[in-house]
């Protein structure tokens, strides 16, 4: 298929795709009701399903179909008779079923996390870290690109958003690319470009607080399995993995885009004279830096020193750095800075996962799932490979990880709960699979920081798949691997 063609199909599901989804939800609703299902989990599949089309083809925006979800479960659960009750739920019912989500602990961390992004940008705290670790690394090609690989690190660790850690890099990188003389579509600036998007994909698995659709992951395990994952406990059994990947990462770039020349000319220069543009450290940055490490000590040390879980530590750190004199920023200055459409998009992500739940939706499609691929009685490993792989496909049609979190989550604890094969950590195994929804490697549209960093017109699509298909083969592969050794030892496997 040719790139026009691709372009034309995808503006035909991008024009058409709302019609589709609602199609395909009336066709669902009339069905008859299959046995074991009730009224309102056959209505909730075909939310489940309009959702996904809706997400997965962009027709409307993300905070529109929010409006649009939270109004279809209010409707449609509203007018759906209670099993328990024999009597209509009503909407007032639904309309709580479909709010759920905005009550939930860990929204009100992705929403605190949005700000503390904002409070980085606003300082330019997060750009100076930047420089400060491409200025030592000197001008080689290949130390820019672990330079760059570094920072994706460093800042996943104090910019708990992927949109944000990717904004800051790509002016950098753009910054260092004109500098250095490179043309736009020379391999180099391609390879730096795409390692942006990617090492953020990558350490998005690596820390529990460096993206949103973790938190979905989170939350479901919490409130299903009655298990709160730790910063730290989430960090030691995923940080090896995104380490491994961050090794593959160099290593799939220099070999795919190997860069035309081995030394920047004045690179290091140009990247000390970018630090030296921002002058010295101010006062507002060196608070946010101190808040930032105390808030980054207290989430590692969570359940093992102190009790304070990380939403209200994080909670403290956002009050503190709105307050006056000590703060750095007023609610003025951010709130228009805020992308409260993604804050929306997960409130509304998990009231759907909640409501799957609670109207035993997941648990029936699980238990199609489980009987249909015969997986009742398989091995830890085989489910472990199987769910990954089927995750790996589906996100190719996704363009949100967080609306993916929050559709598939919820199903994969019910199959995990369906197998009857002994020993099963269900926590950990649901763990790991949402390590997979990050896996957002092959396409541009297939997370926020690849469209931010395509949006720069410095590699092509092919440039993207080229590199995208064998870090997600990469990436299976060490699930599987770290599944058979690391994580078995551990016990989450």
């Amino acid at each position: 298929m040719t790139e026009k063609q691709t372009i034309k199909q995808e503006g035909f599901f991008k024009k058409y795709g709302f019609y589709i989804a609602l199609i395909v939800l009336l066709g669902i609703i009339a069905m008859p009701t299959p046995e074991g299902l009730s009224v309102a989990g056959q209505r909730m599949l075909g939310v489940m399903v309009f959702s996904v089309i809706v997400w997965a083809t962009t027709a409307i925006s993300y905070p529109v179909s929010a409006g649009v979800i939270i109004t279809l479960i209010a409707l449609l659960i509203g007018f759906s008779p209670n099993p328990a009750t024999g009597k209509i739920f009503g909407t007032s019912a639904g309309l709580a079923m479909g709010l759920k989500g905005f009550s939930a602990t860990a929204f009100c961390l992705v929403a605190a996390a949005m700000f503390l992004a904002t409070a980085m940008t606003k300082t330019g705290l997060d750009k100076r870290i930047a420089l400060v670790i491409l200025s030592k690394l000197g001008a080689k090609a290949n130390r820019v690109v672990i330079g760059v690989i570094c920072c994706g690190f460093i800042l996943s660790f104090f910019v708990p958003s992927t949109t944000a850690r990717v904004a800051c890099l790509v002016p950098i990188v753009m910054g260092m690319i004109q500098a250095f003389g490179v043309p736009l579509k020379s391999k180099f600036a391609g390879m730096l470009m795409i390692t942006v998007a990617q090492v953020d994909s990558v350490w998005n698995v690596g820390i529990k607080t460096a993206a949103a659709q973790n938190m979905v992951a989170v939350n479901f395990i919490r409130s299903q399995l009655g298990v709160d994952i730790s910063w730290l406990d989430w960090f030691i059994a995923a940080a090896p993995f995104a380490m491994l990947m961050s090794f593959a990462l160099y290593h799939v770039m220099m070999f795919i885009m190997p860069p035309e020349i081995d030394e920047i000319p004045g690179g290091q220069a140009t990247v000390k004279k970018l630090l030296a543009d921002m002058g010295k450290i101010t006062a507002n940055e060196i608070k946010l830096l101190v808040i930032s490490l105390c808030l980054l000590l207290l989430w590692t040390t969570e359940k093992k020193l102190h009790v304070i879980d990380t939403y209200t530590t994080t909670m403290i750190a956002i009050t503190l750095l709105m307050l006056p004199k000590i703060g750095v920023m007023t609610w003025e200055e951010v709130v228009h800075k805020i992308n409260w459409g993604t804050v929306v998009l997960f409130g509304v992500g998990i009231s759907l996962g909640s409501a799957l739940l609670s109207t035993k939706a997941a648990t029936w499609l699980a238990n199609v799932i489980v009987t249909t691929f015969d997986l009742a009685n398989s091995s830890t490993l085989m489910v472990l490979g199987i769910m990954a792989l089927f995750l790996i496909i589906v996100h190719m049609g996704f363009a949100s990880a967080t609306g993916l979190a929050a559709a598939i989550i919820p199903i994969v604890i019910s199959v995990l709960q369906h197998l009857k094969t002994p020993g099963v950590n269900i926590v950990g195994m649901t763990m790991i699979l949402q390590y997979v929804v990050s896996f957002g490697f092959i396409l541009p549209v297939n997370a926020p920081q690849n469209m931010i960093a395509y949006g720069t017109n410095t590699f092509e699509v092919k440039d993207f798949v080229r590199s995208g298909i064998p870090m997600t083969i990469i990436g299976y592969a060490l699930i599987m691997f770290l599944g058979m050794t690391y994580w078995k030892w551990m016990g989450l496997v």
